[in-house]
């Protein structure tokens, strides 16, 4: 069977599956904006409670990643995300997100050589550059100041 060139593009513009992009990024900036103003909302609570800003900013961080964890471990952040998309990665739980998915992929490989040493594979490099990129710029802030 012959087709012409235009005949293929019509063709192909039939079987190609509509985008969803727009959809996607309404869902990602909602989610993260929900996950954003819990956050916002903890921070409040701490600070409520008499915690000073940089107190309450840290606990607000660490209770993040804690929850990110534990939904993690509980499959919810999973099915979170299969909904929410790009929208569940940037927040910091996204990054509580990538840490627990592959320890509790690999605990059957054993305690050390599983878990612990598949934990850090998504999250290593991100911590390694983080880690590096603070020293550097606080080598040369002592420089310049």
């Amino acid at each position: 069977m012959k087709m012409t060139h235009a005949e293929y593009d019509r063709y192909v513009k039939r079987k190609m599956p509509k985008s969803k992009t727009a959809r996607n990024m309404l869902r990602a900036f909602v989610s993260g904006g929900i996950i954003c103003c819990i956050g916002q909302l903890i921070l409040l609570g701490y600070k409520s409670a008499g915690l000073e800003q940089d107190a309450a900013a840290a606990a607000t961080s660490i209770s993040l990643v804690f929850l990110g964890a534990l939904l993690t471990g509980l499959k919810v952040y999973d099915n979170l995300a299969k909904f929410a998309g790009a929208g569940t990665l940037i927040p910091i739980t996204g990054f509580a997100n990538s840490v627990v998915s592959p320890a509790m992929e690999f605990k059957s490989e054993g305690l050390v050589l599983g878990m612990s040493a598949k934990m850090f594979v998504i999250a290593g490099p991100v911590i390694v550059f983080g880690t590096c990129a603070s020293f550097l710029y606080g080598l040369i802030y002592a420089l310049v100041t």
